[in-house]
């Protein structure tokens, strides 16, 4: 096996400096890390959003508040909670609500359309959604939900909703500044509930909470046609975030750490946990914006910046205010500066001369971050490779044919073992057994290889997986959709390599006899069910890209017609 830690001299030794013997485990409940906090400093900063700042103190009592509310519409321990909120303060409140009564959070994407909505909620058979009114302009939530449930508006009373497709789903509050909402549980009405339930009662609750239970259950898309419910434990987020925080990136009470990525996302999630276990700040944005973000900068002085995804780095670099936002507070930026154009990190360079920047590896599956980079390490590998295994995790490259240990520098499959593993798909215990194996080890799918500093470098997917602008995309859950209009006889879709975004969907269609369907209607008729990063920017027709679909002897070969639409586009990887 290739080992990311090496023994020397009676204590552990990271290859890069980390002294293992130093370290110690730490884990609690996702509701005691915010009371823990609380505890320690009640008066620090602990959010900044646009519209909201609270110290620890604000938030959780805001928190508790929340929680008696839930108690009293009847959430209880292990009922899953369906979160469907921008980023922003309510969605960090309702998060630690939940976990303080003992349930489970459901983060829903604040992009899904209504059909991605219904099949979450029934999957994950959610009792309770958690909503707002208070929303931009071209998000409607309610107008989602309704179309999403149908029959939802006729419902007889609001707590005690009977919806066919989703028998668990009793009730949907509704937050921010509306009246009654026909379906819906309005702010007054769950505010009235609240003098009802005690704070004991909580708290008796969250003391019943096991660190092994399930915390959360993100969705996070695989090569099956729906996204897969990862259930995550309260030790793997809650160990997750210190051991990124405190051991490998060195995040204190004096840091302020600032990311405008979503936080219904692990990715999010990890740098505001991580903020809270050391009583830090978090600043965040309810969207990304890039002359949004680089006033926050200006105004909040961060010394640590979440950011990985080359869209927003190459819209902040567009911006006329770029150069005249003063970047150099910043200490560590999660950058992943080797998986984006070079220009893009050479910029950075420039405008974070004293900043480590950090690459990172990870998935929902690991919790978040696996590898990523340390104060520890030479710095310019910040800028060439995804950073070595966080301790107590193991990574392995392995021959996808048989299953033995690749040495330094070979590619094979990547293999993750630790604390931080997800426990499962929720109710899909054969997808669970296609990639957890019996020795615990997590079989990716991706194609990585470790250098002789055991760091990772990622070179692409054994699955037929997309990452759109940083977002994970099924390309046969788009096949699934086109698959359901009436004139298509199959479709096939792959990913394409574009500047900003990554990579592009892209599908090949076969029409039904006698159909003279366009792209243009297809792609409106995805656009009407799927989130718009997964509609395809490219549509070819059979019969008129190519004579015929190629063929292995029984497989479409996609390769060839990726290879054939990348020609056409003049497009190289």
């Amino acid at each position: 096996m290739i080992k990311n830690v090496v023994q020397g001299s009676g204590t552990a030794v990271e290859r890069t400096g980390e002294d293992l013997a130093l370290m110690r485990v730490s884990a609690t409940t996702l509701g005691d890390l915010l009371l823990g906090a609380c505890d320690r400093a009640p008066d620090k900063e602990a959010l900044v959003f646009p519209d909201a700042r609270l110290t620890y103190a604000a938030l959780a009592g805001r928190v508790m508040r929340r929680a008696r509310g839930l108690w009293a519409l009847g959430v209880r321990p292990r009922q899953h909670v369906g979160l469907l909120y921008p980023s922003g303060i309510d969605l960090v409140t309702d998060l630690f609500a939940v976990a303080l009564c003992g349930g489970v959070s459901v983060l829903m994407n604040a992009r899904y359309r209504p059909a991605e909505l219904a099949y979450v909620a029934a999957n994950a058979d959610l009792t309770t959604i958690l909503t707002t009114a208070d929303t931009p302009e071209q998000v409607d939530f309610t107008a989602r939900l309704r179309e999403a449930f149908p029959g939802l508006a006729d419902a007889v009373d609001a707590a005690a909703l009977s919806l066919p497709d989703t028998p668990h789903l009793r009730r949907i509050v509704l937050t921010g500044k509306t009246g009654p909402v026909p379906g819906f549980i309005d702010a007054a009405r769950f505010e009235a509930g609240i003098d009802g339930v005690a704070e004991r009662t909580i708290h008796h609750a969250r003391l019943c909470v096991r660190v092994r239970d399930t915390c959360m259950i993100l969705y996070t898309s695989g090569t099956s046609a729906n996204p897969k419910g990862c259930l995550l434990s309260h030790e793997a987020i809650v160990r997750e975030a210190a051991n990124l925080g405190r051991y490998r990136w060195g995040f204190t009470g004096r840091d302020r750490m600032w990311s405008p990525l979503p936080l219904f996302h692990i990715a999010a999630l990890s740098g505001l946990l991580l903020a809270i276990d050391a009583t830090g700040t978090f600043i965040g944005l309810p969207h990304f914006e890039a002359g949004a973000s680089l006033r926050q900068i200006r105004e909040e002085r961060p010394t640590m910046v979440f950011l990985p995804f080359v869209t927003f780095h190459q819209a902040m670099i567009a911006h006329p205010d770029f150069e005249d936002t003063d970047m150099s507070c910043v200490r560590l930026m999660n950058s992943c500066f080797v998986m984006m154009p070079e220009a893009v990190g050479a910029v950075y360079r420039r405008k974070m001369p004293n900043a480590l920047q950090c690459g990172t590896y990870g998935m929902t599956e690991t919790s978040g971050i696996a590898s990523t980079g340390g104060f520890s390490m030479e710095p310019e590998l910040g800028f060439q490779r995804l950073g070595f295994a966080l301790p107590g995790v193991e990574i392995r490259i392995t021959d996808a044919e048989t299953g033995q240990d690749l040495p330094e520098g070979r590619h094979g499959e990547i293999l993750v073992r630790g604390y931080s593993l997800f426990d499962g798909y929720y109710k899909d215990p054969d997808k669970t057994a296609q990639v957890l194996d019996a020795d615990g080890w997590y079989h990716s799918g991706d194609i990585g290889s470790l250098d002789d500093h055991g760091h990772v470098m990622f070179h692409g997917r054994f699955k037929e997986m997309l990452k759109v602008g940083g977002e994970n995309v099924a390309a046969a859950e788009i096949e699934a959709v086109l698959a359901r209009h009436p004139a298509v006889q199959l479709a096939q879709v792959v990913g394409l390599p574009d500047a900003r975004l990554v990579e592009i969907p892209a599908a090949f269609i076969e029409r039904t006899p006698d159909s003279t369907v366009t792209a243009e209607e297809l792609t409106g008729f995805v656009r009407q069910q799927l989130a718009g990063f997964k509609v395809p920017r490219h549509i070819r027709f059979i019969g008129e890209f190519v004579p015929q679909w190629p063929m292995s002897a029984s497989k479409i070969q996609k390769f060839k017609l990726r290879t054939a639409l990348m020609r056409e586009l003049d497009l190289n990887d």
